[in-house]
C-alpha cells in the first residue's frame, strides 16, 4: 500500500509539478487548499477555483478549507511585516499538518517548495518545526528543478497564472518600485 500524502496546494500552476513528481514516486496524494494570505477576495476565489481545475485535470482529490480566515491572517501579520513569510508559512503548514493528522495521512508536504520565489529554506525549517510540534511526518522535496516544466504544463492546461505571491504586501512589492516598497514596509 502506497504512503498517503496530504499536499498543501498554494495555487493550481504551482501544484502540477509536485503532484506529478510525487505520483511518479508511487505516493497516493490528496491536495489541500488553505491560503488566507491571498488577497483580495476575488483573487483568492480565482486561485481556489484554478486549484480545483488543476485537480480535476490531474484526477487529484482536493480538500478545501472553506473558511477564508482573512481577519486571522491580517491580525497575525500586523506590525510584523518583516516576518510575514515565516508567519504565513507557519499558519498554512500548521493547518495542513493538522488536517493530515486528522485524516491519518502518512505525510504532509507543500507546493511552496516548487516556487523559485519563496523563501525555500525558511519554509523547510517551518515545516520541520510544525511536523515535530504536531507529531506528523513532513515529506520534503525540492521541486524547483521542475519550475519550467510546471510553467509549460500550466500553459498547456490553460490555467490562470497569477503575478504575485498572494498577500497584499507581495502585490505591493510587485507593482511598486522595489527599493521604495521595501523602505515603506520596513517602516
Amino acid at each position: 500500500m502506497a504512503d498517503r500524502v496530504l499536499i498543501h496546494i498554494c495555487c493550481g500552476p504551482c501544484g502540477i509539478y509536485p503532484v506529478e513528481t510525487l505520483r511518479e514516486e508511487g505516493l497516493e496524494l490528496t491536495g489541500f487548499f488553505f491560503n488566507p494570505n491571498i488577497q483580495p477576495f476575488q483573487e483568492y476565489a480565482r486561485r481556489r477555483d484554478t486549484a480545483r481545475e488543476m485537480a480535476d485535470k490531474l484526477g487529484l482529490r482536493l480538500l478545501c478549507k472553506e473558511d477564508y480566515e482573512l481577519k486571522s491572517w491580517l491580525r497575525q501579520m500586523a506590525f510584523r511585516e518583516e516576518f510575514r513569510c515565516e508567519l504565513c508559512y507557519h499558519l498554512r503548514l500548521t493547518e495542513t499538518a493538522l488536517w493530515a493528522k486528522k485524516g491519518k495521512f502518512d505525510y504532509f508536504s507543500s507546493s511552496i517548495f516548487y516556487s523559485r520565489h519563496q523563501k525555500h529554506e525558511l519554509a523547510r525549517e517551518v515545516a520541520e518545526s510544525v511536523a515535530k510540534e504536531h507529531k506528523v511526518r513532513f515529506l520534503y522535496r525540492d521541486f524547483r528543478e521542475g519550475w519550467q516544466k510546471g510553467i509549460e504544463r500550466s500553459l498547456e492546461m490553460k490555467l490562470y497564472r497569477q503575478q504575485y505571491c498572494g498577500c497584499i504586501y507581495s502585490e505591493y512589492e510587485r507593482y511598486k518600485p522595489a527599493d521604495k516598497a521595501r523602505e515603506e514596509l520596513a517602516g
